[in-house]
């Protein structure tokens, strides 16, 4: 009888252990970034299609919203 409890216990201790991989899967994009993904999310001052409006809205972005030297008076 112990033989069998000893059996269930170890089973069901090695089947706890039995981890399922956890692995993100990347999302495929179909086209760039400064393509836009339409007209309600559209930054003044950025036209959609345009690469360099896109980078200089980057640019701006990160001057004036994410630099502290910029932010502090």
């Amino acid at each position: 009888m112990k033989k069998v409890i000893f059996a269930v216990v170890l089973a069901a201790g090695l089947a706890a252990c039995g981890d399922q991989p956890q692995e993100l899967t990347a999302s495929k994009q179909d086209s760039a970034a400064y393509t836009g993904t339409g007209k309600p999310y559209v930054q003044p001052g950025w036209t959609p299609g345009d690469k360099a409006s896109w980078e200089s809205q980057l640019k701006a972005r990160n001057q004036y919203g994410q630099n502290d030297y910029t932010r502090m008076n």
